[in-house]
């Protein structure tokens, strides 16, 4: 399975937009051999949500397979516990919440898809008047799809990358992103849920097949020839 079938909706026109709607509680995760159950106590979510539909919890989409007067219940895949931080999550725990994106809701972060890419590392949390900083140590294979100014959803959050280095990556959080979301929680150490820019992704993709169907032209030569070097 790749990254981009990670997430228990599987439903292809489900979408996020990294606006983070509530906090909830992880109160209850019964773990198999490599899969798990969760239970998510909340509220917000729960409004219009039936069972069947799909929850963003830190990131990770998920589909509701029971739900009570204050929580739902959610399975999860092995190829999930394996890629997100939620065989590391405590119990109880706070968790990001975002309902899929209704098709008359409005756009306010950036597109995504609730398949987590892999996880990162906190290793510096600054304060700087207004806003806090943070570092995120990741693997190479994630920070290839990071660009300064470019967006990252960060435990489900859709944050801006202010800067982008070769083993790390840093986000600016205002005082309300942090204040209603799980980075309140986070301290340096601590592992988050990371989902790159699908846009990126997708361009890697179409260009690489592509070049297998008609090689680029492009090369130092024709650069010389033509002004470039």
């Amino acid at each position: 399975m790749t990254a981009a079938e990670i997430g228990e909706g599987q439903k292809g026109e489900t979408m996020f937009t990294g606006i983070i709607e509530e906090t909830g509680t992880l109160c209850e995760i019964k773990k198999g051999a490599v899969s798990a159950q969760v239970r998510i106590r909340c509220r917000k979510v729960l409004e219009g949500t039936k069972i069947g539909d799909s929850i963003a919890v830190n990131g990770i989409c998920l589909t509701v397979t029971s739900m009570a007067k204050d929580s739902f219940t959610a399975d999860v895949m092995a190829e999930t516990m394996r890629r997100s931080s939620l065989s590391e999550t405590a119990v109880p725990g706070t968790v990001n919440l975002e309902r899929a994106m209704a098709a008359n809701g409005r756009f306010g972060g950036h597109i995504v898809s609730g398949h987590i890419d892999g996880c990162g590392r906190i290793t510096d949390i600054r304060q700087e008047e207004n806003a806090v900083w943070y570092t995120v140590e990741a693997q190479e294979k994630l920070l290839r799809y990071i660009v300064e100014k470019g967006s990252v959803a960060l435990d489900g959050i859709s944050l801006t990358v202010a800067n982008a280095a070769a083993r790390d990556f840093q986000v600016s959080v205002i005082p309300h992103t942090r204040q209603e979301t799980a980075l309140t929680e986070r301290k340096i150490g601590s592992i988050v849920n990371i989902e790159c820019d699908i846009v990126g992704k997708y361009i890697e993709k179409f260009m690489a097949a592509r070049e297998q169907k008609e090689p680029s032209r492009i090369s130092e030569k024709f650069l010389m020839e033509h002004g470039f070097c």
